[in-house]
């Protein structure tokens, strides 16, 4: 990181307290620490307690994972316009950091679960899990009655560890008895509002946020890159944190005690805010107060109108949450629609250089989606593959598999600095990659990272644990392939759009994001396998899924790299400027 004077001050408040920023900065990196926490320790154990407390199939899960995911990022674009139009961002960060609190707070509100009912000879019995997580072992429940299972896949039984226990055979063919899913209505609609209050809460605090941090600086101000540098260490901090804390407390000591701390974390975050928003030195405040208290209808103003669009956007989202298929039908459209606009926008509004700039910044927002679509498998389809498929022991622990989420963080911690300080060292001998190189190097380490993964399951035999070595490797390769393509892209697409649109293309951007999470979801569907309790009753035939799944979105990443790679050499051309100057 660079070294910022200390003489140069706040332009409002002349502080420069928070390693040479103003204070402010400070209370902005709290609260998103604090918001990031909450995000990701839920997220870490969202897939499985979907699998496993709620008894959803994979494929159900992914789909409600990759929907909740792609949401967030397209209310994003909702609650950003309300902040920039009406509420101003403190306003609406602490709406959002309210939602949020309430969210993670339901979560915690779990129930007993579903129960897997099997009818064995005219008798019911539960089949359920001694525990939570991928060493969680299977087991048959009648009152007070319980024994170990197991399937033999080959005869297609059912096998009673203790048979005499529960006056059954030792084995028992499954084609035989039948199962059903008893669920607990209440408690499943609890899941839902919550995963919507998350949404529409991020939607109104994500966006909003970052452009607070923007507002402490001045045009020209050399702190503002260092600014934003450390307010994304925030991000990863609490990223960092959570995974770890909220993996474990979720997993060992129950559902509602990982859901609770990650409350706890935005409940804290959202203290942090309100006590530092004197900080802030009014730079967040609403465009215009008097319009905000405006009648819209009767006694509803125009700012509880923004809050009870916030309210419709929750129920939106539940409704969409509970109805994950549809998700994909709606944003794909979308999607199309927004890329004609952009596309005739350059075309009939625009002409030269803004023209072909604008073309730069309309291929960085598409060339996003398969990145993000195979990067986000880390909260899914991969979250899932460790849970149940990898020998996670550590100096004799078993460690949970949402902690490995941490691993991200973690790396970016190591090596952001080092890959900054390579760009400045191949920068000064003219060799730094162009924007879209970096593009075609980050599409490319997100296939290979899944080939090194393929490559490490196939290390043993079918039946056979991943030794944990390569969710190391994993994780490693798609943060260096993140770090090459993330923190260039958003910056490069406003840059590149004309000042009229650049509004609509970040909106595009974050469009194309929530996609790329539903397009993740999908992929995470496809590696789907048959479980009892939310575990795998067939590890060779999961196994076998993993490595073809993964393999080809492996080398489908691979290739759409050498393809982004080949035509580099034109998009770098689209984003000179009239004076040739390079973004």
């Amino acid at each position: 990181m660079t070294d910022i004077p200390v003489s140069t001050p706040d332009p409002v408040t002349g502080d420069t307290s928070f390693f040479g920023h103003p204070k402010g900065l400070f209370i902005l990196f709290l609260t998103e620490m604090w918001e990031r926490f909450s995000y990701y320790g839920m997220r870490g154990l969202l897939i499985i307690y979907l699998t496993q407390h709620f008894l959803f199939s994979d494929e159900k899960s992914a789909l409600i994972y990759g929907a909740y995911t792609a949401l967030v990022y397209v209310m994003t674009i909702i609650g950003g316009t309300l902040a920039d139009r009406y509420l101003g961002q403190r306003k609406a960060v602490t709406f959002g950091a309210i939602l949020l609190v309430l969210g993670h707070f339901g979560m915690a509100f779990e129930g007993s679960g579903s129960q897997q009912i099997a009818t064995i000879n005219g008798a019911e019995y539960e089949l359920t899990l001694d525990g939570r997580g991928g060493d969680a072992n299977q087991i048959i429940v009648q009152g007070d009655k319980t024994s170990l299972i197991s399937f033999d896949n080959e005869t297609n039984e059912l096998i009673i560890a203790d048979p005499d226990a529960m006056g059954l055979p030792e084995r028992i063919d499954r084609d035989t008895y039948e199962t059903k899913i008893v669920t607990q209505d209440l408690f499943k609609n609890i899941l839902f509002l919550s995963l919507a209050l998350i949404i529409a809460g991020v939607g109104f605090l994500k966006a909003n946020i970052s452009t607070i941090v923007g507002t402490l600086y001045n045009v020209g101000d050399v702190r503002r890159d260092s600014g934003f540098t450390l307010f994304y260490m925030g991000i990863n901090l609490g990223s960092f944190l959570s995974s770890i804390t909220c993996g474990i407390l979720g997993i060992v000591y129950g559902w509602a005690w990982g859901f609770g701390l990650a409350g706890i974390g935005m409940l804290a975050g959202l203290v942090v805010f309100l006590w530092g928003q004197k900080f802030l030195g009014g730079r967040a405040d609403p465009p215009d107060e008097a319009k905000l208290k405006k009648s819209v209808l009767g006694p509803i103003n125009v700012e509880w109108a923004c809050y009870l669009a916030g309210l419709l956007m929750i129920a939106v989202s539940m409704l969409l949450v509970m109805n994950e298929e549809i998700v994909g039908g709606i944003l794909g459209p979308i999607g199309v629609l927004m890329f004609l606009f952009l596309v005739s926008y350059a075309f009939l509004r625009l002409k030269g250089t803004e023209r072909n700039r604008m073309f730069a910044a309309i291929y960085f927002v598409l060339a996003q989606i398969p990145f993000w679509a195979l990067f986000e498998q880390a909260g899914s389809s991969l979250n899932l593959f460790t849970d149940r498929l990898v020998d996670r022991t550590l100096l004799g622990w078993s460690v949970p598999a949402p902690v490995f989420q941490s691993l991200n963080a973690g790396f970016i911690f190591i090596f952001a600095p080092i890959i900054a300080w390579l760009w400045i060292w191949l920068a000064k001998r003219n060799r730094e990659p162009s924007t879209p190189v970096k593009f075609a190097i980050g599409v490319f380490g997100v296939g290979l990272g899944f080939l090194a993964l393929v490559a490490g399951i196939q290390t043993v035999g079918p039946s056979a644990m991943t030794p944990v070595l390569f969710i190391f490797l994993i994780y490693w390769i798609h943060t260096m392939a993140e770090l090459m393509l993330s923190p260039v892209g958003l910056s490069a697409v406003t840059k590149l759009a004309p000042a009229q649109v650049v509004g609509m293309t970040m909106g595009a951007w974050f469009l194309y994001s929530g996609l790329s999470n539903f397009l993740a979801g999908v992929i995470a569907r496809s590696t789907g396998s048959e479980t009892i309790g939310g575990q795998l009753t067939d590890m060779a035939a999961a196994k076998a899924t993993y490595v073809s799944v993964y393999s080809s979105v492996g080398y489908i990443g691979v290739g759409i790299a050498v393809g982004m790679l080949l035509i580099s050499p034109l998009i770098k051309s689209w984003m000179k400027t009239d004076e040739g100057e390079m973004v």
